[in-house]
């Protein structure tokens, strides 16, 4: 999973605060005014963008001269994939999911419990899984490694 950096996070937190996963997406443009206070110029967010799509993290789709762009899987399957990769950095998963589970909050902890649960729903009774998609399904990269069996 590719981390981001600053400017990066900034656009895709546009894109996932700004377009419901069934919208046709926005444009460079509107990327650019939604980055209020950061002054930078339109073929930079357009760069950025670019950069984006090419890691596959944004879709595109061209409309007339102009690329409509949307984040390619939801903020919550990219935090969740970025969780799977830091266990796979060595060491225990064990021993860290043991040490994470211990430091979440009492509310946390049963949102847990619940997911891990059959039939989850959460505290307004909803599903959990309609709120947390498996990453495969959001459109990331299903995982291949040994991981992918745990």
């Amino acid at each position: 999973m590719t981390r981001l950096g600053d400017l990066e996070r900034a656009v895709m937190d546009v894109l996932w605060d700004s377009v419901p996963g069934t919208s046709d997406g926005i444009t460079v443009r509107e990327v650019a005014d939604a980055l209020d206070g950061r002054e930078l110029a339109y073929t930079t967010v357009m760069t950025v963008l670019d950069r984006l799509a090419g890691k596959g993290m944004v879709q595109r789709e061209r409309e007339g001269r102009a690329w409509r762009y949307r984040a390619a899987a939801s903020r919550e399957a990219y935090i969740a994939q970025l969780m799977l990769d830091a266990l796979d950095l060595g060491g225990s998963r064990d021993a860290a999911l043991v040490r994470f589970a211990r430091s979440v909050t009492g509310t946390e902890a049963e949102v847990l419990r619940a997911a891990l649960g059959a039939g989850a729903t959460g505290h307004d009774g909803s599903a959990l899984t309609d709120r947390v998609e498996a990453p495969s399904v959001d459109g990331l990269p299903p995982r291949t490694d040994k991981a992918a069996d745990r």
